[in-house]
C-alpha cells in the first residue's frame, strides 16, 4: 500500500497528509494482539542502489523476531529522484506488512519521520537507516531494552562505551565524534550520541511530541523535548559501520546529502536549544579574563611609569581594551540570564501543551 503527501507548496504536507485517523495502513485495527507489535520505519532518498537488498535483509530479521513480536515495515521516500519507490512498492506488493509512503519532493528527514510516525500502528517504534550503517541485529536489542526499562527513547549508541565505529571516513568520523561530544555536553553529559537516528520509541509518547525540524536536526530535537518531559532515556552500544558494496549495475550512484555547513549550523541551534547560557557565559569569561590582563598590563605600566596617567599615556589601548571587555561581559552575562528564562517559559509552555494534548488525545479515545 502506498500513500502520498503531494503538497510542495506546504512546508508541512507531510504532516497534513500524514492523519493516521483518515489515512489508516490498515481497514481494522488488530483487537486480540497476543504479541507487541514493532512497527519499523525506514526513511528513503534515492536509495535504489540498495532498497531491494535490504528490505529484504529487514525482512528476513524481522522473521526470525516472530516468536517476540508482531511487526511491519513503513517506507517513506522522501521525494526520491531514481526509482527507490517503484523498487520498495515491489516489495510490498509481495509482503503484507511492508508499506510505502510517498513525498513527491524532498522535505527532509524531519518531516518524513513525522509522516511515518503518523502512520505506524506499532505498541514500538524502531528508526533505522536504508543503507543499514547499523546492523539489523540491533532492532532486538533496542526493543528488548524498551520493554525491560520502561523507557521511552532507547539510542543505539556507537560512542557508549562497548559502542565502536567502523569504515567511516575521516571527515565525516571526526564531525560526528565532536558534534556528539558538543551536543553531550550542551545536554550535561547524560547522553553519549545525540544525532543518531538508529531508536526505539515508546510509540504512545513518541505521538505527544509536536516536532517540527525539517532536516536531520530533528534527532536532537526529539531528545530535547523528551528531556523537557523528563522522559526516561537509555542507550545501548551499537557499532555503526559504512558498507562499501559494489553499485547495482544501471543504478545511479548514491550520493551523501549531507552539507557540511549546514549541518555545522544545525548542531549549533541544537546545543543553543539545549543549553543557551553557555552561549554567552563562556564568551562573557572570555572578555573578562582579557579586561584582567588588561588590568595587570595597566598595574605593571603605572608601577613603572609612575601613575595611572603615564600608564595611560604609554598605552591607551589597555585602557580601552579592558573597559570594553567588562562592558561586554556584562552585556552577554545579561543576554544569557535572558535566554536562560526564556528557556525556562518555553519549557512550562511546551510540558502544559504536551500534557493538555495528551489529555484531549485520551478523551477522545
Amino acid at each position: 500500500m502506498s500513500i502520498m503527501a503531494d503538497d510542495p507548496r506546504s512546508m508541512f504536507a507531510a504532516d497534513q497528509a500524514a492523519d493516521a485517523d483518515e489515512l489508516p495502513l490498515v481497514d481494522a485495527p488488530v483487537l486480540h494482539r497476543t504479541k507487541p507489535l514493532v512497527s519499523l520505519v525506514l526513511p528513503a532518498y534515492n536509495e535504489s542502489a540498495v532498497v531491494r537488498k535490504n528490505l529484504g535483509v529487514l525482512c528476513d530479521y524481522m522473521k526470525t523476531l516472530e516468536h517476540k513480536f508482531d511487526w511491519e515495515i513503513i517506507v517513506v521516500n522522501d521525494g526520491s529522484r531514481d526509482d527507490t519507490s517503484e523498487l520498495a512498492k515491489q516489495i510490498a506488493a509481495e509482503r503484507s506488512n511492508v508499506h510505502v509512503l510517498d513525498h513527491t519532493v524532498n522535505f527532509g528527514l524531519g518531516q518524513a519521520l513525522k509522516f511515518a510516525f503518523n502512520q505506524c500502528r506499532g505498541e514500538h517504534i524502531v528508526t533505522m537507516d536504508m543503507d543499514l550503517s547499523y546492523s539489523p541485529k540491533h532492532i532486538e536489542l533496542l526493543v528488548d531494552k524498551l520493554r525491560a526499562t520502561k523507557a521511552k527513547i532507547v539510542i543505539a549508541s556507537p560512542y557508549l562505551e562497548g559502542g565502536t565505529v567502523e569504515n567511516v571516513p575521516a571527515l565525516r568520523r571526526w564531525l560526528s565524534v565532536y558534534a556528539n561530544k558538543f551536543l553531550s555536553a550542551s545536554a550535561h553529559g547524560r547522553i553519549k550520541t545525540l544525532t543518531g537516528m538508529v531508536r526505539a520509541y515508546d510509540a504512545r509518547f513518541l505521538r505527544t511530541l509536536d516536532f517540527y525540524s525539517m532536516g536531520m536536526e530533528v534527532n536532537a530535537e526529539i531528545l530535547y523535548k523528551a528531556m523537557v518531559l523528563r522522559a526516561r532515556i537509555e542507550e545501548i552500544p551499537a557499532t555503526l559501520s559504512w558498507h562499501t558494496a559494489e553499485p547495482t549495475p544501471g543504478a545511479p550512484v548514491r550520493r551523501s546529502n549531507m552539507r557540511i555547513v549546514y549541518h555545522v549550523l544545525t548542531l549549533l541551534v541544537s546545543g543553543f536549544l539545549y543549553r543557551p547560557i553557555m552561549f554567552f557565559i563562556l564568551p562573557a569569561a572570555a572578555c573578562l579574563l582579557i579586561s584582567f590582563a588588561c588590568g595587570i598590563w595597566i598595574g605593571i605600566d603605572a608601577i613603572k611609569a609612575g601613575g595611572i596617567a603615564a600608564a595611560w599615556q604609554g598605552a591607551p589601548e589597555a585602557f580601552i581594551i579592558g573597559c570594553l571587555g567588562i562592558i561586554a561581559a556584562v552585556q552577554l552575562c545579561a543576554c544569557g540570564l535572558i535566554s536562560l528564562q526564556n528557556k525556562c517559559y518555553f519549557e512550562q509552555m511546551f510540558h502544559l501543551g504536551t500534557t493538555t494534548y495528551r489529555s484531549s488525545r485520551e478523551s477522545k479515545g
